[in-house]
């Protein structure tokens, strides 16, 4: 009956306005939840007669809810390093166990990026998932592999300990006066400084009267492997050759190494340095003879100390005293490659600078993540070190994923397999550090929908009253 069919289309409707009642409310519910995708009922007729002869007989309305997944939303600026989210497509990889995380438990794939570390230093964001991506090797390497999911770990912070980097390079800037009276260890005849010997500047003690005073010396700190802080010394003595100098690099205290005949005292290199007329250094000068440059090769002024458990150091070599325990360590000891570099001036005697690099050790003080997704550990220190590269998951159809508890998704046959691939890479979208993304509800078209939501709701069961209306009249007829 025509009257019954009525009726039944006028309960679809309460049905299907009710589900857009339902999306509705969960939208407006959401709408500051960050990474949040709006959904929309669909309604599509009921068609139960098509015959155009036959009677008619209403259908009704069915609803089909869509989520919007692919949309969008508005980056909003954030004051913490570690919230992100996704400037394109793409999607956040986040299991809900940090660790003993093998290729057979579930992954899910999220937009909401508020992550922050947890009391074990993973990376977890408001809903307790974790964020997945490719670790640090012991190289120092970030092997990316997106064919293999069980590669892909949860990303943990507390694991990075501390930091130290050894000095490799020392630059120095100084002035050496020209017009500097000579010393009587080089004026005498026969000349009692002897580079390698009992008066060295390296064996010179006031108190004890023994080697030769230095001009001038200058004193730098360098960090060795375990970001130990050393000192090394270089002692300078005018030459009776003009624009000539004896130079002594050494170790204080002089116990810090072990050194090889000839050298003496913690010495590390003995030689001559020379200037051209106008005081500049000069690695080019020809020396009288006998005389030796304090490096065989300007271009390559380097230091090689040994390890300290290496063998002990051979002719002119030198290593780190075993009692440090420390490794083997290459120091550039670079006299002209600064601004102004070592000079000759007939003005005081003065260092102007030592630049070096090296840092003691350092404590962990900051997480920071880029647009490619690589996190980096900063220390105290002022080192960095690269630890994970955050993972991103595409798909063929995104807007089929199912949505699941923590405004997070999963794979269905409509969405397709997923594709693990690193930020702006294989039209994966890039991390935008600092930002999270706001929900897709526009509030506005959302009351609006409630309006017309309501209206269409009064209206279907506005059909169920008046068919209730004339079926009352129909069973009247008896009467």
């Amino acid at each position: 009956m025509s009257i019954n069919s009525a009726m039944l289309a006028g309960v679809t409707g309460l049905s299907a306005n009710s589900q857009a009642l339902a999306a509705i409310s969960d939208n407006i519910s959401n709408v500051n939840t960050p990474g949040y995708k709006r959904s929309q009922a669909n309604f599509q007729t009921l068609v139960t007669s098509r015959s155009s002869t036959a009677a008619y007989s209403a259908g009704g309305v069915t609803a089909q809810t869509r989520r919007f997944i692919t949309t969008q939303g508005l980056p909003i600026q954030s004051t913490r390093g570690t919230d992100l989210s996704i400037s394109g497509a793409g999607f956040f990889v986040v299991t809900d166990k940090a660790e003993n995380v093998s290729a057979a438990d579930s992954r899910s794939f999220t937009r909401a990026g508020s992550f922050q570390l947890d009391s074990m230093g993973y990376l977890r964001n408001d809903a307790g998932h974790y964020l997945q991506g490719w670790l640090t090797d012991a190289n120092g390497v970030i092997g990316t592999d997106p064919s293999d999911i069980t590669r892909l770990k949860s990303i943990n912070v507390a694991s990075v300990g501390g930091a130290a980097e050894p000095t490799s390079r020392i630059q120095v800037n100084a002035n050496l006066k020209s017009s500097t009276t000579l010393s009587a260890a080089v004026t005498g005849s026969p000349m009692t400084y002897s580079p390698t010997g009992a008066n060295s500047m390296a064996n010179y003690d006031a108190d004890a009267g023994t080697g030769t005073k230095p001009d001038f010396s200058i004193q730098v700190p360098v960090s060795d492997s375990k970001g130990g802080k050393r000192t090394l010394q270089i002692d300078f003595l005018r030459s009776s050759e003009p624009n000539q100098w004896y130079a002594e690099v050494r170790a204080v205290p002089a116990s810090d190494v072990e050194v090889g005949a000839p050298l003496t005292n913690g010495q590390l290199a003995v030689g001559t340095i020379a200037f051209t007329a106008d005081g500049r250094f000069d690695p080019n000068a020809v020396l009288p003879a006998g005389q030796n440059p304090l490096f065989a090769d300007y271009d390559e002024p380097n230091l090689n100390f040994g390890a300290s458990a290496g063998a002990a150091p051979g002719a002119s070599g030198f290593k780190w005293a075993g009692g440090l325990g420390i490794g083997d360590q290459d120091i550039r000891l670079e006299l002209a490659g600064a601004a102004s570099g070592l000079t000759a001036f007939d003005s005081e005697s003065v260092l102007q600078s030592v630049a070096t690099n090296g840092t003691a050790f350092g404590n962990l003080t900051d997480i920071e993540i880029d647009d490619l997704g690589y996190v980096t550990a900063i220390f105290d220190n002022g080192i960095s070190r690269q630890i994970a590269q955050v993972a991103i998951a595409t798909f063929p159809n995104a807007d089929g994923l199912i949505p699941i508890n923590g405004n997070a998704y999963r794979v269905s046959k409509e969405s397709g397999t997923y594709n693990f691939k690193t930020p702006g890479s294989g039209g994966a979208g890039f991390i935008a550090p600092s930002t999270l993304e706001a929900s897709t509800v526009d509030l506005s078209s959302e009351f609006t929908g409630l309006i017309t939501t309501q209206r269409a709701y009064s209206a279907s069961s506005k059909i169920i009253t008046t068919a209730d209306q004339m079926l009352e009249e129909l069973l009247n007829i008896k009467r």
